[in-house]
């Protein structure tokens, strides 16, 4: 896992090399199921039923319906928009807004597909391919969702975004073209390392990646971050080892790997949100 990487560390991120032994990947096993990790019940697999609402956030947009969690009492909370994978807006995404509620943040999942979702790597890839062939339509649909939480009764009028994959690609877009917001959160999502675009943003980043992923290279992790130190924008971006592509939202996949860097990226990610959205 690498360290924080702060705007003036001239440093490569370094890397968190994986040395769980046989007994305490046991223990971590063990604690996933008794619920002793800390970890969102959403990504371990252990969610109850849902409890907030289906919503309609995007006024010019009636085929995308979100998913609302908010949190008790009356605030002022603190925003997070959920930008999903690449399947769509479905049930693991929906749980996570229950979890960020819990935490105390109004929570929205956006639907970038229109209420679509896909049941295969064909499908899922189909509806990216059409999406990011709109950047237009996916800036719009993030403005409404930013506009949306703002207007909310109880909002402290900052908005972070998170996203996964595909929506973490997305979010990097938003950041560079949407609506002002105060954070952006990337679990593995494409990267783009153009200097003069990434000078624009104007608030700091959240990156967790993994080593062994075909899809983005650590190399490009390393560079992304590098333009992002000299562009002035303060980061923290993690690399880890030994798990795979997605492990933070599935964790129940492999818990025995998954379960303590998922526990650092989650502990790195509350502080994120609380310097940024606090």
């Amino acid at each position: 896992m690498s360290s924080a990487t702060q705007q003036n560390d001239t440093n490569p991120p370094k890397r968190y090399l994986s040395s769980i032994t046989f007994a305490l990947s046991l223990v971590i096993a063990l604690c996933v199921q008794a619920g002793e990790h800390g970890l969102p019940d959403a990504i371990t697999g252990n969610a109850g039923p849902l409890t907030g609402q289906n919503i309609q956030y995007a006024p010019s947009d009636s085929q995308s319906v979100g998913y609302l969690a908010q949190p008790s009492g009356e605030g002022p909370f603190p925003s997070v928009i959920l930008i999903h994978e690449w399947n769509g807006l479905v049930q693991r995404i929906k749980e996570t807004a229950d979890s960020f509620a819990d935490e105390g943040y109004t929570a929205l999942a956006v639907d970038l597909y229109g209420g679509r979702t896909g049941s295969n790597p064909e499908e899922n890839m189909a509806l990216v391919r059409e999406t990011l062939a709109q950047p237009k339509q996916l800036i719009d649909n993030l403005n409404s969702a930013v506009d949306f939480l703002k207007k909310q009764k109880g909002s402290n009028q900052k908005v972070a975004t998170i996203g996964w994959c595909y929506g973490g690609g997305v979010a990097l877009t938003f950041a560079l073209g949407g609506e002002h917001h105060d954070a952006t959160a990337i679990f593995y999502g494409r990267l783009l390392a153009d200097p003069q675009a990434l000078s624009h943003v104007d608030h700091e980043f959240y990156g967790t990646f993994v080593e062994n992923d075909r899809g983005i290279p650590v190399s490009d992790v390393e560079n992304f971050v590098k333009v992002l130190r000299d562009a002035g924008v303060p980061n923290d971006v993690h690399i880890y080892d030994g798990v795979r592509h997605g492990f933070w939202l599935h964790v129940d996949r492999d818990p025995q790997a998954n379960t303590r860097p998922a526990i650092d990226a989650w502990t790195r990610l509350k502080d994120f949100l609380n310097r940024t959205l606090l």
